[in-house]
């Protein structure tokens, strides 16, 4: 059952879209409308735009849109009620649920108190003798009791069974535990530990819910970190190892780490500020998620190959979330952790060294340039000029680009306009690159081609664009919906999905209330309500009155006659003929 509209409209005129998005989102006003840049892709110039007027947003970059629902479900990766229940708690309302909708409250409820009990059984099987080989592992690693215990530290017994039997006693069910990926189904459709024989690590929320584990495993067999799949919970993609921690110190900048161990040994060395990710390379939505809390991040990565790569694939995405990246290379081709700990009650006054010196992520990538060239020789000397040239044309301030080509050209020995010259010759072949490929996407989504929701769009292009333009004149201008629902029925419209969006919107006109984009929340996807809300934004601030909607009737109606004719018969096709004959005089 449905959330009561009354209850929907109150939720709505008591959260204001402007107030919500502003506090993940800097908002410039430009008219009627605010804009900025958008925090579910990386841009550097703001294509996400906030219509007050009407409650929703678009952004003209990525195809994003909806209503506030719809903004907090991505923002926060909740899905439509839980979306719902923080705005009510933000608006002190309380929210009327239905038995479906408690349902699936109450997993998610199990799934984070099942979660809360493993990381329990874990910690106090590592506190007991039967946990001491992991004890000795975090004793080898130089944490103290107390960093255990702060962090839920535990240890996975080398039973299949343990974390499964303990868990059946605290009254969850197989299919609970498999859910939350802690456990697996074996072949006797049974659940089976995930983890075990595995230091572990919970991965905790920003509200403070344990909602997944990493193991390290200390016996045979790999692979050496084990991490939870994504479950209904847990996105790997979207969250961060400590930022629960982290958070609170952000302002100062986050220190970005490759494993859970050297963020543990920063926190302990006082650098409450560390955070990791989660067993993968490092996505765009952790980089935006980073900028939420902070506006630099010094990338702290192993000194090994793979650790430097990670290093190098992570600075672009950092960028583009626009922040300020600095590297910090930790020397003899130790991590963090190792070099903490080998110089013991110094460590936190040497790696502030390392802090204070360590230079941004430009100066980083041209040393890197240097290694195997001979800057001796013209060839060599040329090879790290074009490299380096291509590192300043990722630049988008021009300043950075003058200060830097300064410094090359001084130590090449050459001039900075000629420098410069080929730095602009690359940004200019790198423009008409991205050029081609805006328009590659921009001919693909005109013409329907790949069109994911609206498939039919590519066959019938001038009916899905009349369509489009008549949903939009609707949405935003609710008094033309009881006069195209007057003139044309649902079964006229050709493509599914708008015939769909425009059943939607007849249906709920049937108590007399006009329909708005933001009325359509509870009946369709994320991506389908980021569609439509492009036909609306296509529309914000330009007229559709009746004449408008009846030039948009009429193409469908045109459109449905030569659909019909093409599945008639002779006599069909020569009646529709006359009738063309008969208009044009």
């Amino acid at each position: 059952m449905p959330l009561p509209q009354e209850f929907i409209e109150e939720l709505k005129a008591r959260s204001s879209i402007e107030d919500v998005v502003s506090s993940y989102v800097s908002l410039k006003r430009r008219g009627r409308t605010m804009v900025g840049l958008c925090p579910f892709h990386s841009e550097k110039t703001p294509s996400f735009t906030v219509y007050p007027d009407n409650g929703s947003f678009y952004c003209f970059g990525c195809g994003a849109g909806g209503d506030i629902i719809t903004f907090i479900e991505k923002i926060e990766n909740l899905d439509y009620m839980e979306a719902v229940r923080s705005l009510a708690q933000r608006a002190g309302m309380a929210v009327p649920e239905s038995e479906e909708d408690r349902g699936l409250a109450k997993l998610r409820m199990r799934l984070y108190a099942l979660n809360r009990d493993a990381a329990r059984f874990y910690h106090r099987v590592l506190l007991s003798p039967q946990g001491a080989v992991g004890m000795e592992y975090f004793s080898r690693r130089a944490l103290t009791r107390q960093t255990i215990t702060h962090f839920g530290l535990g240890y996975a017994p080398p039973s299949r069974f343990a974390l499964v039997d303990y868990l059946h006693q605290k009254g969850y069910s197989d299919q609970e535990m498999i859910q939350a990926n802690t456990a697996f189904s074996s072949r006797n459709g049974h659940a089976v530990d995930r983890f075990h024989d595995r230091v572990m690590f919970p991965i905790i929320d920003l509200r403070g819910n344990v909602v997944a584990f990493g193991g390290r495993v200390l016996g045979q067999g790999g692979p050496k970190y084990l991490n939870t799949s994504d479950t209904p919970i847990f996105s790997k993609g979207r969250n961060l190892f400590a930022l629960n921690f982290a958070k609170d110190t952000a302002a100062q900048g986050l220190i970005l780490c490759e494993g859970y161990m050297d963020v543990i040994a920063l926190h302990q060395a006082g650098f409450q500020n560390a955070v990791a990710g989660l067993g993968t390379a490092l996505t765009p939505e952790q980089a935006r998620l980073i900028a939420h809390y902070t506006g630099e991040v010094i990338a702290s990565y192993d000194a090994d190959t793979a650790g430097q790569r990670a290093a190098s694939r992570s600075i672009p995405l950092l960028r583009q979330a626009g922040l300020n990246v600095r590297i910090l290379v930790v020397p003899d081709g130790k991590d963090p952790d190792e070099f903490i700990r080998s110089h013991g009650e110094n460590g936190h006054a040497r790696f502030q060294q390392l802090l204070d010196s360590c230079g941004n992520d430009v100066e980083y990538r041209l040393q890197k340039l240097k290694k195997g060239i001979d800057l001796k020789t013209p060839d060599g000397k040329i090879q790290y000029l074009n490299a380096a040239a291509e590192v300043l044309a990722a630049l988008d301030n021009e300043i950075e680009r003058e200060v830097y080509a300064g410094r090359l050209a001084e130590e090449a020995g050459i001039q900075r306009a000629a420098l410069l010259q080929q730095v602009q010759s690359v940004r200019k072949k790198k423009q008409r690159r991205r050029q081609k490929k805006e328009f590659r996407t921009f001919r693909r989504q005109s013409t329907g081609a790949q069109d994911r929701l609206n498939p039919d769009k590519y066959q019938n292009l001038r009916a899905a664009r009349a369509e489009e333009e008549l949903l939009g004149a609707i949405l935003d201008y609710p008094e033309n919906a009881a006069y195209a629902a007057e003139k044309l029925s649902p079964e006229k419209w050709i493509t599914a999905f708008n015939r769909r969006v425009y059943t939607l919107i007849v249906g709920k006109m049937k108590d007399g209330k006009a329909v708005g984009l933001t009325d359509l929340v509870d009946s369709l996807s994320q991506d389908e309500m980021g569609k439509v809300a492009g036909y609306c934004a296509r529309h914000a601030g330009v007229p559709a009155g009746r004449p408008e909607v009846d030039s948009y009737i009429r193409v469908l109606l045109e459109e449905n006659d030569k659909q019909n004719v093409r599945a008639g018969s002779d006599s069909d096709i020569s009646r529709y003929l006359q009738e063309l004959r008969a208009q044009k005089k």
